[in-house]
């Protein structure tokens, strides 16, 4: 079917192409090219949306995690619990601060983190959790906090893919001491290049995390602190964020009509598929993972019938060569090891329409030998 995307950037810029070509000329007449007023307006209303006290605007949602876990001094010697299912960033994060990642097996029906397990994981050196809102879905952060405070630790949430979830009325940065997230285009909201935000309640997190981000300096006084970093957010990615954050909601709910159509149109197949959110604004949807048997064969019919699909992730972070320091084999993390070898993300962003939606389902119940019922 022609125009079908995995993710459709084109789409979301022919839908805002005039509002969004006023603040890039906006910008570039202000020639205020870094930080300024275009951050400071959208770290306002960021941290509102998410209903925090602060929104400090970075370059990366990596480095929204890392500036999290140093101003808390965590460092070599220490370690820190994150999930074994997550994107290679996560863990990046934590070794950028020489401290050990501890990762936990994920759950069978959402492959998000397996809280459970995260207590047993707790030893004398852990010093931070830090929860990874895999795919849109939010985990339980009341359990989490309940056991950060319990066992003093840092809780630390990584939203990069669940921007405009909500449990209960509360946001990523609620019920932790500070969120990260990721601005990559892909995400639910997305820059026009790379740029993160740290959100938080905590008024030392915000303030190093400003100072940190620029070279350590408070202010332009070269007097300056140590382990920063330059991870300064541009005005003109500010300023694209800042006109797409009112259609975040919209954009949001477009996502649960797409899940849900999917959730119909392929119960019955021989395949695993994820399950809904209730309430329905714990999950936004930013990707759609099914596990199907023969993942390569499936992926390659769908590719000649003009079905894009992505694997997330083909391989858990512990199998990854970059992480072979920690010290793990095949077999360590079963239900992510197993999740890895049959997962397909199908096509999920909020212009897909209901004739594409059935058609992308059509190809799956083809390929997996099934018929469409009625």
């Amino acid at each position: 079917m022609g125009g079908l995307r995995l993710v459709d950037l084109k789409a979301e810029y022919a839908f805002l192409e005039e509002a969004l070509n006023r603040a890039t000329r906006r910008v570039l007449m202000s020639s205020q090219f870094i930080l300024g007023v275009e951050v400071e307006r959208f770290e306002a209303e960021f941290a509102a949306y998410c209903g925090c006290r602060h929104a400090v605007g970075v370059n990366s949602g990596l480095d929204a995690l890392i500036l999290i876990l140093r101003v808390a001094g965590i460092g070599p010697g220490d370690e820190v619990i994150t999930s074994v299912n997550t994107f290679a960033a996560t863990v990046y994060s934590i070794q950028h601060t020489g401290a050990r990642p501890v990762l936990v097996d994920c759950v069978p029906d959402t492959l998000n983190l397996d809280i459970d397990r995260v207590e047993a994981a707790v030893t004398p050196r852990t010093r931070a959790i830090v929860a990874v809102h895999l795919y849109g879905r939010l985990l339980d952060m009341g359990r989490l906090r309940d056991l950060a405070r319990r066992r003093h630790l840092l809780l630390v949430e990584d939203a990069a893919q669940a921007h405009g979830a909500a449990r209960a009325g509360l946001r990523p940065g609620a019920l932790s001491d500070a969120a990260a997230y990721s601005f990559y285009p892909s995400k639910n909201l997305g820059a026009c290049g790379d740029a993160g935000a740290v959100v938080t309640d905590v008024e030392e997190i915000a303030t190093y995390v400003r100072q940190a981000r620029t070279y350590g300096e408070a202010q332009k006084n070269y007097h300056l602190t140590p382990l920063a970093m330059n991870s300064r957010m541009d005005a003109l990615q500010a300023a694209l964020l800042g006109t797409k954050l009112p259609y975040l909601d919209e954009r949001n709910r477009a996502r649960r009509r797409a899940a849900a159509f999917y959730l119909r149109a392929l119960c019955g197949l021989p395949l695993r598929l994820p399950p809904p959110a209730d309430p329905p604004e714990e999950h936004v949807w930013h990707l759609f993972p099914v596990q199907v048997p023969d993942r390569n064969r499936v992926q390659d019919w769908l590719r000649q019938r003009g079905v894009p699909t992505g694997i997330h992730y083909p391989r858990p972070v512990h199998l990854q060569p970059a992480f072979a320091a920690l010290g793990l084999k095949p077999g360590d993390y079963p239900v992510a090891e197993a999740a890895a070898a049959g997962l397909l993300s199908l096509p999920m962003h909020p212009f897909l329409t209901e004739p594409q939606l059935g058609y992308v389902s059509d190809q799956l119940h083809s390929a997996l030998g099934g018929c469409r019922v009625a």
